[in-house]
């Protein structure tokens, strides 16, 4: 209950912290970032998978 109160209070502004609105936003880059660094994994190891397929040595 106190944390609550004490949330409720960050949000009015009346006393210092990271309101709910900013620890959402924050919790919702953090998962777009995980979610671009996973494709960008994956898009590494595909073009590393192609650039093997294409190379003229493994024919």
């Amino acid at each position: 209950m106190r944390r609550w109160l004490a949330q409720a209070e960050v949000d009015d502004g009346t006393r210092p912290g990271i309101t709910s609105e900013e620890s959402a936003e924050v919790k919702r880059l953090k998962a777009e970032n995980k979610r671009l660094r996973e494709d960008n994994e994956i898009l590494r190891r595909a073009s590393i998978f192609f650039a093997g397929e294409l190379d003229p040595r493994h024919r």
